[in-house]
Order: C-alpha cells, then sequence, then structure tokens
C-alpha cells in the first residue's frame, strides 16, 4: 500500500459523525483537503460541514467500499468503531489509527491486559467474565470497586461504584451479567490527560498535560498546563508517549490518568482519537489535536505542540437549553475573550455534550474563572454544575 503523504486536494474519511469529527472536517478543510464523513445518522454535526456523506451502518460493506473509492486515508470518530471493518477498510486505504489499536482501545479487559503486560501503572484489577471470577473477586477484592462493563461503556454509563462487598453479585447483575472489569476505587488528587501524536516515520509530538474536572460523570472543565509541577507533568508525558509507541501508533491517542494521593500516576483509559479535554488546543497551541490528526492521517509528521497561552475549556450541556435558546449575545457580550464552539446538534438533552466555551490567559486559573462565569452567565438556576 502507498504510505506517502497525501497532498491537500485530497480527500480524507471520517468514520464517525459527532463533533469530534466536525471539528476534523473543520480542520482538513482548512489545510485544502476535501472530506467525507461516513456514519449512520443523516444530519450528524460531522456530515453537515462536511464534503460528502455515507449514510450507512459503520459494518455496511458496500458503504465501506464507497468509501476506500473516494478517500485516500481514513480515521475514526469515535472507538466503538467494528475492528472487523476497519481491518477491511485498511486493505485498501491507509487507516489511522489501524483497526488493531481501535480493537485494543475499545475493550477494557484487552486494555487493561495490554498495558499490564507491558508494565504500565494501573490501579488493582480484576476481570469479570463469569462466575469463577466473580466468585473470585468477593473473595479476595477489596472494597470500594468500580464494576466496569468491558464494551461500550462512556461518560459514567456502564459503571457502578461498589462500597458493600455483598452488593458485588448484585451490581454486575445490574450491568447484565455482561464481561466487566473490576476495578479499584483510586483515591485520587487529580484527573489528568495527555494528548500525543504519533506519524508514519514514528515521530511523536506530545500536547500538554491537561487537568480535568467532571460533573456527573461527564468531562466539565479542562485546564491546559495542568498546575501538577514538572515532575508529574514529565512523567504524564512520558507514559503517553511510551504508550503510543507500545501500540506502534498511528495517528491520535488520549490518555486519561489519575495522580494518585502519593503523587504517582495511573492509567484509566485510552482513547485512540481527539478528546473533549483537547479541545482547548484549537486555541492555546501552535497546532490543534484536530490539525494533528489531519496531518498523522494524510501521512505528514505532526506539528508543534508548544503552547502559546494557558487556557480552560467548559463544556455546554443539554441542561442550558432547558429554557430555550440561550441568549448568545449575552454570553459574547459577558467576555468579548470567550471562544464559542457550537457542534450543529439539532436536539439538546440533558448530559448530552451540545458544544464549549474556551477562554485564553496568561494565567490558567483565571481562564478557567472566566469561562465557567461566561457560561454562568445564560445558566438556568436549576441546572448549574459549578
Amino acid at each position: 500500500m502507498n504510505h506517502k503523504a497525501i497532498p491537500p486536494g485530497g480527500t480524507l474519511g471520517v468514520i464517525g459523525g459527532g463533533q469530534l469529527g466536525r471539528m476534523f472536517v473543520h480542520a482538513a478543510q482548512r489545510m485544502g483537503y476535501r472530506t467525507i464523513v461516513l456514519s449512520p445518522e443523516r444530519d450528524c454535526p460531522a456530515a453537515q460541514a462536511s464534503n460528502e456523506s455515507i449514510i450507512a451502518a459503520y459494518n455496511d460493506l458496500e458503504a465501506i467500499r464507497r468509501l476506500s473509492r473516494e478517500a485516500e486515508a481514513a480515521t475514526v470518530e469515535f472507538e466503538n468503531i467494528p475492528a472487523a471493518a476497519l481491518r477491511f477498510l485498511g486493505r485498501s486505504i491507509p487507516v489511522r489509527p489501524s483497526w488493531r489499536t481501535v480493537w485494543i482501545c475499545q475493550n477494557r479487559l484487552r486494555e487493561k491486559t495490554f498495558l499490564a503486560d507491558r508494565g504500565f501503572p494501573l490501579p488493582p484489577w480484576l476481570p469479570l467474565r463469569d462466575e469463577a471470577d466473580l466468585a473470585q473477586i468477593i473473595k479476595h477484592m477489596p472494597v470500594p470497586l468500580v464494576l466496569k462493563t468491558a464494551a461500550s461503556g462512556y461518560d459514567g454509563k456502564g459503571q457502578i461504584k461498589v462500597d458493600r462487598r455483598g452488593d458485588i453479585e448484585r451490581s454486575w447483575r445490574e450491568l447484565g451479567s455482561v464481561k466487566c472489569i473490576a476495578e479499584g476505587f483510586v483515591d485520587f488528587i487529580a484527573e489528568l490527560s495527555v494528548i500525543t501524536a504519533r506519524g508514519v516515520d514514528g515521530r511523536s509530538a506530545v500536547f500538554p498535560t491537561a487537568i480535568n474536572r467532571h460533573a456527573r460523570h461527564i468531562l466539565d472543565t479542562s485546564v491546559i498546563p495542568a498546575p501538577v509541577g514538572p515532575i508529574v507533568t514529565l512523567e504524564s508525558r512520558r507514559l503517553a508517549f511510551e504508550i503510543a509507541e507500545a501500540l506502534d501508533l498511528i495517528g491520535v491517542l488520549t490518555v486519561e490518568m489519575f495522580l494518585g494521593q502519593d503523587g504517582a500516576l495511573l492509567i484509566n483509559e485510552l482513547a485512540p482519537r481527539p478528546h473533549n479535554s483537547g479541545h482547548a488546543t484549537i486555541e492555546a497551541c501552535v497546532t490543534s489535536q484536530f490539525e494533528q490528526q489531519v496531518r498523522v492521517t494524510s501521512g505528514s509528521p505532526p506539528g508543534s505542540t508548544d503552547l502559546l497561552d494557558p487556557a480552560a475549556t467548559v463544556n455546554l450541556m443539554g441542561e442550558l437549553w432547558a429554557d430555550g435558546e440561550p441568549d448568545w449575545r449575552a454570553l459574547l457580550d459577558f467576555d468579548p475573550g470567550v471562544k464559542l464552539h457550537l457542534y450543529g446538534k439539532s436536539a439538546a438533552a440533558t448530559g448530552r455534550k451540545m458544544g464549549h466555551l474556551t477562554v485564553v490567559d496568561r494565567d490558567p486559573e483565571t481562564a478557567l474563572r472566566r469561562a465557567i462565569a461566561a457560561r454562568k452567565a445564560i445558566q438556568p438556576s436549576s441546572h448549574r454544575l459549578s
């Protein structure tokens, strides 16, 4: 297969139609590429922005064949794409990241095993695949612990925290008795994430470490750079780099981590794509996470990840629309430095990410305060997150 860099003017495919795909499309078009989106949803955010779209299931072979004819390389918008479909597509055009990387990252049992076998630091965990595993967990694993489904969990879905040993079996039944992992509960100081990109020639570029805060298990705010000191910063970026190397990644990878009370870092989850915690890179870094995805998908080397200025991002959830369309004029008048990103989603729902705000400031804490204040200016009082 030809792995020469695809110059601007070529066509890049993205599988998945959400906001991350939309922002990939924007970055690709700015750089002169055409885009084609494969998604089952006709009016999805990425398709709205793309030059072309294919409305079909992700494992529709005729749709995949069409994508292989019209795109010169392809990437993924989220990790729950059938790996077999990516493998089939990869026989015709470069798919970055590879089907194998996606296959590992889309299943927590495979992901944890991959990381543990290579010595990466993890919270204590055990597989929960059947009744025998359940008996071992009940007998030997300390509580509190968290049960997480092996597949399809995100934003707190497919997870149950268990505080009493006697509730482990009941909690597993609530999850449908499907394959899970049992993970020791981590009493962490902070949740961090690091996004890295690795090109076809093995060159890597690592973005500044972000510190994240969640509300109701959904990412609420992110700040770069994380105020965790030089040692933790270097260690977090080293771990992300080494995991990308271990995966033989060609693409973008997000590594979510816990910073423990003892100062040690533990790997939480991997995402083989850009991430909501990296949205600030659009304004704050020389190269955004989405331009980076375009570069490595097209076969070009990753760009500079240097930080221009600290920044903070806050998510805009569907709750903001509870009393009708938010007053965007009031928001933009409130702070002229606020950057508004809306995702083009037609229906607002509780817990649904509809957009985000970013503020760049020389002081990261000031950036966060300004972003939160701007969101509060249009937030119904009954739904305030912060």
